[in-house]
């Protein structure tokens, strides 16, 4: 599929910026926020989806190859798993914040430990997967017989 108009694609390249942007900012300030890795991951994977849409299938590979994203989704996969385990080491237990956090510290970014970096590894394992999973289901296309009506297409051809 080629894309849209102009004006959609310009619109979508206008607003990737601060969709982006803010969806960092979820990501990051999730630990202070009603927020965190998962709202964040969501909010950057529709910016890739909305130019992904705007542009058409060739801006697939220039954005975000599938093979690319999956890869980073692996890796910020094992990256939470290396985390979550880490806290074993120093006794403290699976998925445990090791970190110590002093009390002049708290409610300031670098405040909480390990769980911003839980929060970073989320985020990125969210959007690339959401971005993959969005890219394999717009190559699916359904295919019906000929003369058969799109309403009538779930039903078992034997019944008929």
């Amino acid at each position: 599929m080629p894309g849209m108009s102009m004006i959609v694609k310009t619109v979508a390249r206008w607003l990737k910026g601060p969709i982006l942007l803010l969806g960092i900012y979820f990501t990051v300030y999730g630990h202070l926020e009603h927020s965190g890795g998962f709202a964040g991951g969501v909010i950057i994977a529709c910016a890739f989806i909305l130019v992904f849409l705007a542009e058409g299938k060739t801006a697939e590979n220039r954005l975000l190859s599938k093979n690319v994203a999956a890869g980073l989704s692996s890796v910020s996969a094992l990256a939470l798993l290396g985390l979550a385990a880490a806290g074993w080491f120093w006794g403290r237990g699976f998925f445990n914040n090791f970190l110590p956090t002093p009390a002049e510290d708290h409610f300031r970014l670098i405040s909480s430990g390990l769980i911003m970096f839980y929060n970073l590894c989320i985020s990125l394992m969210v959007a690339t997967t959401l971005f993959v999973v969005f890219v394999i289901l717009s190559a699916v296309k359904v295919v019906l017989p000929p003369g058969a009506h799109r309403d009538h297409a779930l039903e078992d051809p034997e019944e008929a």
